[in-house]
């Protein structure tokens, strides 16, 4: 198996939940979406293929190495490029994030500082952006600045490196720092210099406070805090909104056309980002992710599976001609035919996030009447859509059946809206509810049972294997040590396995066998482990998980079983808040960590 970390994803984050980029080992900033998480890549390297375009990097002169790594407890990297004279350069890549006028500044520019620290390097600056997914920009120079105005967002370059020279990409020597900010086409107010040293001390001071604050486990503490900055970047902090990814198009596996678009907000992935938040004591970012659901939850018309990061943006899924794609693997997808589907898990995925707000007394606006009135709506539809064919989990374009996680699901909307009436001292409606998810629960697992495959299946009456059955216990349906349950987890662990990875499932679906293994569902099988007492080797598959990630720390979306090299987009949430929960169920306690002489 080759090293992972070899792989094209070796890809940090940096960002300022506003915007979000992507840079590699050499400092070159290859993805980044501007304005907004969802918008027009301004850098759209990462899906070029061959062609040289949609890009900001340093080309040192006669480079022969480089080391690149995030500033301890920060979203920002330092990279060091090395020449084979004895000269370096150290480049610093931000996105400004720091309290000012109480409020969070949060501008849509990233920060780039580039200093001479051994020798005399000779550099080039190059900055190449595109518009309109991969058409080149062209700039126009003003006073100490470049501006690109091709596009729909005006983009503006502001510098104190030499104008000629980045237009022209001629090498220099850098004799002392210069700095980059790139973005909105607005005047600094100051010297670059001075800006983005200023910006970047308050940044870094910002990100420190910030994980001071967090709630972490005694194990594995550097990997859940890597894994907590990076689900917080992936949070568009003006709505509340979490997206799945920051990417598009990056696809599960070579070759297989399944690339999608993932810039968006899945309503199924709440439960597990919540519980993530709220094990990280992260609670303002998990109250704002509680109101973002409750908006799209109250809207009118019918619930979609996704949301944009503005809930009504057009998602009508399209191929974009102008970019050859990752690797050259097309298409690039912008939207998702997912949010034309119909997908029953979506009413309990609301009632999982929402019920956050009725319990932790943390929070300063408990929910009350009104929502409890919304849940009940939501719950008649789980109920009456429990049986009824739909997409299921994955998503399936070109079929429907009665899925186990879409009618477990329903069952949770039932159940949950049945545990917040009793707790709000309403014994009728709860009674109600509890009875109505008791029958819901009885069908479920009587229909979702193989007799053939002594397992949990996927959908009702058929046999196809599905990791997503392994949330029954954590749901609340079915016991962890119910024979059943037991069962299941032990055959799915044979039958999905593939070298040490875990399938979603082992079946064609619309494009054929899936290639590669689906990383959150490891966690899940993990989870499954631990519940059932075989805590040791969750533990160990734990240890796996952790050793898949990039040397940035971040995990994508899907790791090829046989090759270990990452695969779809990156970072994916998923995969991020697995690492956080599953750690903070394996770890060790504070108090046993403290009093073990080994560490």
């Amino acid at each position: 198996m080759t090293n992972p970390q070899e792989g094209a994803l070796e890809l940090g984050l940096i960002g300022n939940c506003r915007v979000a980029a992507l840079v590699n080992p050499q400092a070159r900033l290859v993805w980044w979406c501007y304005p907004n998480f969802d918008s027009d890549p301004a850098f759209s390297r990462l899906l070029a293929g061959d062609d040289e375009k949609g890009f900001a990097d340093v080309v040192l002169e006669n480079q022969v190495s480089s080391t690149s790594d995030y500033q301890r407890n920060t979203a920002i990297i330092t990279t060091v490029l090395r020449d084979d004279s004895g000269g370096a350069v150290r480049i610093t890549d931000f996105a400004p994030r720091f309290l000012q006028h109480g409020d969070i500044y949060r501008p849509a520019q990233l920060c780039r500082l580039i200093e001479p620290i051994e020798g005399m390097p000779k550099i080039t600056l190059r900055v190449r952006p595109t518009h309109g997914y991969g058409k080149p920009s062209q700039g126009s120079s003003g006073s100490g600045h470049i501006r690109y105005l091709d596009g729909d967002e005006l983009l503006r370059l502001t510098t104190d490196a030499p104008l000629g020279y980045i237009q022209h990409e001629t090498p220099f020597a850098l004799r002392h720092p210069v700095s980059l900010v790139i973005g909105l086409d607005e005047a600094l107010g100051n010297a670059p210099g001075e800006v983005v040293r200023d910006y970047l001390k308050r940044t870094q001071n910002h990100w420190h406070d910030w994980v001071r604050g967090l709630a972490i486990c005694f194990e594995w503490q550097q990997v859940v805090i890597r894994s907590a900055i990076t689900l917080k970047l992936c949070n568009f902090e003006d709505t509340g909104a979490i997206i799945a990814a920051a990417t598009t198009s990056v696809p599960e596996a070579p070759d297989s056309q399944r690339n999608w678009d993932y810039r968006y907000c899945w309503l199924r992935d709440a439960y597990f980002v919540i519980l993530a938040l709220n094990r990280l004591g992260a609670t303002r970012t998990m109250e704002g992710y509680i109101d973002f659901i409750t908006t799209v939850a109250s809207g009118d018309g019918e619930l979609k599976p996704l949301y944009g990061i503005i809930p009504n943006l057009d998602l009508t899924e399209r191929i974009e001609p102008d970019l050859a794609g990752f690797l050259n693997h097309a298409p690039v997808r912008v939207g998702n035919q997912a949010v034309e589907q119909n997908q029953h898990d979506v009413f309990g995925s609301v009632a999982l996030a929402v019920l956050q707000s009725f319990v932790d007394e943390r929070l300063p606006n408990p929910s009350r009447e009104g929502m409890l009135q919304l849940l009940e709506s939501l719950a008649r539809h789980a109920e009456r859509t429990a049986f009824e064919p739909d997409a299921g989990i994955w998503e399936y374009r070109g079929r429907k059946r009665i899925h186990t996680h879409s009618a477990l699901l329903c069952w949770v909307a039932c159940d949950r809206v049945g545990h917040i009436a009793r707790r709000m001292g309403q014994e009728r409606t709860a009674s109600d509810w509890m009875e109505r998810a008791a029958r819901l629960r009885e069908r479920i697992l009587a229909e979702a049972w193989s007799e053939k495959k002594q397992s949990f299946t996927g959908a009702f009456g058929h046999d196809d294997l599905d990791a997503s059955v392994l949330l029954m216990n954590e749901l609340g349906i079915i016991a962890a040590d119910d024979p059943r349950f037991i069962a299941t987890v032990e055959c799915i662990g044979r039958e999905l396995n593939v070298n040490g990875q875990m399938l979603r499932y082992a079946a064609a679906d619309d494009f054929g066998v899936p290639e590669t293994a689906f990383l959150v569902v490891k966690f899940w099988y993990l989870d499954a482990l631990a519940a059932i007492g075989r805590m040791d080797e969750a533990r160990r598959l734990f240890e796996e998980l952790i050793a898949a990630r990039n040397h940035y720390g971040l995990l994508s979306e899907d790791l090829h079983p046989h090759t270990g090299e990452l695969w779809g987009n990156i970072p994916q949430t998923y995969s991020m808040a697995g690492l956080i929960n599953s750690a903070m169920r394996l770890s060790i306690g504070w108090e046993e960590g403290l009093c073990r002489a080994s560490w």
